[in-house]
């Protein structure tokens, strides 16, 4: 199963999405990234956060939805409505959930602050996607209607 993480840049959240995901990711799971309006970079503090945790950093690129390697099964925004940010919504016959995070590229202060902000959206990120793993993947991936329910109610967990 191919899962999209999108949001508005693709410069931080899901690009950590991604790159979590297909880390922990088992066979026959893969994750891709991608945004409405991509910046055009992959934040370097994600690239550093995701090496300090020991997740490979190769090949993860800004880039539009529209250029996507192959149609996903499931997209997962990561946009956070709360902070007033337009969630982009992905056109197409797939499974729809959303995990809002705050964008820590907008973080401000310190360095210590914005490591902070940007160690946040990891945690939460990962925490979901443990949980999504640890879901009867064989089972529910044949039942789209409860693996929705189930991924909407991980939209809740955090850290």
């Amino acid at each position: 199963m191919n899962v999209l993480f999108l949001c508005t840049g693709n410069s931080c959240r899901s690009i950590l999405g991604e790159a979590i995901f297909n880390h922990l990711a088992p066979a026959g799971w893969r994750a891709m990234s991608a945004g409405s309006k991509p910046t055009g970079k992959v934040h370097p503090r994600s690239l550093a956060l995701l090496a300090s945790a020991g997740i490979s950093t190769g090949g993860y690129y800004s880039k539009s939805w529209d250029n996507l390697p192959t149609a996903p099964d499931i997209v997962i925004t990561a946009c956070a409505s709360a902070a007033r940010e337009t969630c982009p919504a992905y056109l197409g016959p797939v499974l729809r959930t959303h995990w809002g995070v705050e964008d820590p590229a907008h973080a401000t202060g310190t360095d210590e602050e914005i490591d902070a902000a940007f160690m946040e959206t990891y945690r939460i990120l990962r925490a979901r996607i443990e949980a999504f793993f640890a879901l009867n993947l064989d089972v529910l991936k044949h039942d789209k209607a409860a693996l929705k329910t189930k991924m909407d109610k991980i939209a809740n967990i955090v850290v």
